[in-house]
C-alpha cells in the first residue's frame, strides 16, 4: 500500500462477548416470539424462517418467519379492508395514536437502540440519532398533519354562484421498502406520515434488520394503532419487494439506484406513484476562507457517521489549493481521534460495517484505488481484532476517475481528497458523476456559499455542516436529484405524497351553461365579453 503517513484511529475494545452473546440480555425468547406475531400472517401456511448475522461478532440474531409473495398479497387484503375505518377517523384522532407512540418511544428508547446495534452494528450514538429523528417526525406530523392536509379553497368557475375546494384523500395502501442501514428512521419515519394521512401501510423489513421494525410495530399497537393498518412483511428481498409494489397504491423506496430503477419501472406498469431516495456520492467543498478546524470536524462527522453506511454521508472532499495541506492535517487529526469499538453504550464513535458483503465492497474500492496510484493517508485496513466486519476510518488522496472509488458509491468509512483551484473548479468536481443527493460547503462568507449551493446538483446542501443539518430540518423536503431519486420525504411533500388531490366543486344554481331557449351565440358573446373584462381587471 502506498502511503506517506498512515494513521490508525484509537480503538475502544470492551471485554469482547463470547460467540453468540452479542444479543442483549433483555431480549428473551418470549419477547422475540411476541414481536414475530407482528409478521403478516402466512397465507401459505409455511414454516420457513430467516436469520440474520449480528455484525459485532458474526453470531446469528434470531429467526423470524420468512414470507412469500402470497403472504404479501394476503397482508395487502387485510390492510385494504382496515384502511377505510382508519381514514374515517379525524386527522387529530390518528395523530393522537402517533403522539402516544412518541411518548412511549422516548421512554423506552434504550430497547430499540439495543436492537439497532445488535442487528446493524452501528455505534450507539448513531442508533440514538435514529430515535431522535423518528421522535421528531412523529411529533411534527402529529402536530402539523392537519395543516398539511387541510382543504384549500380556490376560485370557482363562476364566482358567487359556485364554490370549489381542493381536498386531500388517502392513497389507500402505501408500501414502504426500507434498507438495513437506518432500519428505524427509514422504516418508521416514512410510515408515520402515511398513517397520519389515513393510509394503511405495508412495511417490508430488510432481512438484516427485521427485529427493529417488529419491535416498533408492537409499540405502535400499544399506542393504539389497529392491528391490520400497518402490516410488516418479511422474507427474501427481491421477491417480497416486488410483491409489495404489486399490491399497493403508492410505493416509497430507499436503496440503491439500480434497484430504484426496477421499482420505478414496476410501479409505472401499474400506474402508481413512487418516491425514491437512492444512492449518492456526496461532495463537501472547503473554500479558501473556511474555518479549517470546523471543516475538518464536520467532514469527519459526516464521513464516518454510521460507519459511512449513510446515503447522505460525505465521500468526496474538494479543498481549495491554498488551504489543502492545512486542512489535510486537521482532518487526519480528527480521523485518528475516532474510537472504534463494539459496545452497547456511548464509548465508541464508529461501529462495525453491517456485513461481510459491505466489508468486501469497501476493501475492494480501497484496494483498487491503491493499485491505480492513490495514496492512503489514514486507515485503509480491516480491523478483525475488534470485530469481523470492522474497517478503519480511511482518508485517501490522488484518487482519479479510473478508480471505482472516485464516482462509485463506497458506502463505508472512506473519503477521498481533491484539490480545487477556485470555486468554479470546486463546483466542477462536486458536480461530477450522476448522483445528486446531498452536499456541503464550508465558508465564512455565507452569501457566497449560498450562491454556490444553488449551483450544486444536490437535493440538500449544508453550509458549515457536514450532513445532519439538512436531514434534521424536518419541515423541509429531503431527497435527491438526477440518479439520486424522485420525490421528497419530510415537510409538506413528505405527507401529501401519500394522498391524492381531489377537486370538489358545487353550484348553487344548478348546471352551468347556456340558459334554456337562449341562442348559443348570445351566450358565447357574453363569455367573450367576460374574457375582455377580466383581462382589463388583471384577473385570472
Amino acid at each position: 500500500m502506498t502511503s506517506t503517513t498512515v494513521r490508525q484511529p484509537e480503538t475502544t475494545t470492551p471485554e469482547p462477548p463470547a460467540a453468540g452473546t452479542a444479543r442483549p440480555a433483555w431480549v428473551t425468547d418470549r419477547k422475540l416470539e411476541s414481536w414475530s406475531r407482528w409478521v403478516a400472517c402466512p397465507a401459505t401456511g409455511g414454516d420457513g424462517t430467516m436469520t440474520a448475522t449480528a455484525p459485532y461478532d458474526a453470531s446469528p440474531t434470531a429467526a423470524v418467519p420468512a414470507g412469500t409473495p402470497a403472504d404479501v398479497a394476503a397482508a395487502a387484503e387485510l390492510a385494504r379492508a382496515a384502511q377505510p375505518a382508519w381514514a374515517e377517523l379525524s386527522v387529530e384522532a390518528r395523530a393522537a395514536v402517533v403522539l402516544r407512540f412518541h411518548d412511549m418511544l422516548v421512554e423506552r428508547q434504550d430497547e430499540v437502540m439495543d436492537l439497532i446495534q445488535w442487528e446493524m452494528g452501528k455505534a450507539r450514538f448513531h442508533a440514538w440519532q435514529e430515535v431522535l429523528q423518528v421522535a421528531n417526525l412523529a411529533r411534527h406530523y402529529a402536530r402539523q398533519g392537519a395543516t398539511y392536509l387541510a382543504d384549500r379553497k380556490v376560485r370557482a368557475a363562476v364566482p358567487l354562484a359556485t364554490t370549489a375546494r381542493e381536498v386531500r384523500v388517502p392513497k389507500g395502501v402505501v408500501g414502504i421498502i426500507s434498507p438495513w442501514n437506518y432500519p428505524f428512521y427509514l422504516g418508521v419515519g416514512d410510515a408515520i406520515p402515511a398513517l397520519v394521512a389515513g393510509n394503511a401501510v405495508i412495511g417490508k423489513a430488510d432481512p438484516q434488520t427485521p427485529l427493529t421494525l417488529l419491535w416498533t410495530r408492537a409499540l405502535m399497537a400499544e399506542a393504539g394503532l389497529p392491528e391490520h393498518v400497518w402490516q410488516v412483511v418479511t422474507g427474501p428481498g427481491a421477491a417480497i419487494g416486488e410483491a409489495v409494489v404489486d399490491n399497493v397504491d403508492f410505493i416509497s423506496f430507499t436503496g440503491s439506484t439500480a434497484t430504484g430503477r426496477l421499482v420505478a419501472e414496476r410501479a409505472a406498469r401499474r400506474l402508481i406513484g413512487a418516491s425514491l431516495e437512492l444512492g449518492g456520492k456526496n461532495p463537501l467543498i472547503v473554500r479558501a476562507d473556511a474555518d479549517l478546524e470546523q471543516a475538518a470536524r464536520g467532514t469527519a462527522l459526516a464521513a464516518f457517521a454510521n460507519t459511512g453506511q449513510m446515503c447522505i454521508h460525505i465521500e468526496r472532499v474538494v479543498v481549495h489549493n491554498d488551504v489543502y495541506d492545512a486542512f489535510k492535517e486537521a482532518l487526519l487529526a480528527q480521523t485518528s481521534a475516532q474510537k472504534l469499538g463494539r459496545a452497547f453504550d456511548f464509548s465508541c464513535d464508529v461501529g462495525s460495517l453491517a456485513s461481510q458483503a459491505q466489508l468486501e465492497k469497501v476493501s475492494a474500492h480501497v484496494a483498487d484505488a491503491v493499485a491505480k496510484g492513490a495514496t492512503v493517508l489514514a486507515g485503509g485496513t480491516a480491523r478483525p481484532e475488534i470485530g469481523p466486519y470492522f474497517y478503519s476510518p480511511t482518508v485517501l488522496e490522488n484518487v482519479t476517475e479510473d478508480m471505482d472509488l472516485c464516482l462509485g458509491e463506497t458506502f463505508g468509512p472512506v473519503i477521498a481528497l481533491y484539490r480545487a483551484s477556485d470555486d468554479e473548479d470546486a463546483l466542477r468536481i462536486a458536480n461530477q458523476g450522476s448522483a445528486g443527493l446531498s452536499a456541503s460547503i464550508f465558508s465564512k462568507d455565507l452569501a457566497t456559499a449560498d450562491a454556490l449551493a444553488r449551483r450544486v446538483r444536490a437535493g440538500s446542501v449544508n453550509i458549515n455542516d457536514g450532513a445532519a443539518l439538512a436531514a434534521g430540518t424536518i419541515e423541509a423536503g429531503m431527497g435527491g436529484m438526477a440518479d439520486s431519486g424522485l420525490g421528497r420525504r419530510h415537510g409538506g411533500e413528505g405527507i401529501r405524497k401519500y394522498t391524492e388531490s381531489q377537486t370538489i366543486v358545487a353550484s348553487r344554481i344548478g348546471p352551468i351553461g347556456p340558459p334554456p331557449a337562449s341562442p348559443l351565440e348570445k351566450f358565447v358573446n357574453m363569455g367573450n365579453n367576460q374574457l375582455k373584462i377580466l383581462r382589463k381587471l388583471r384577473m385570472r
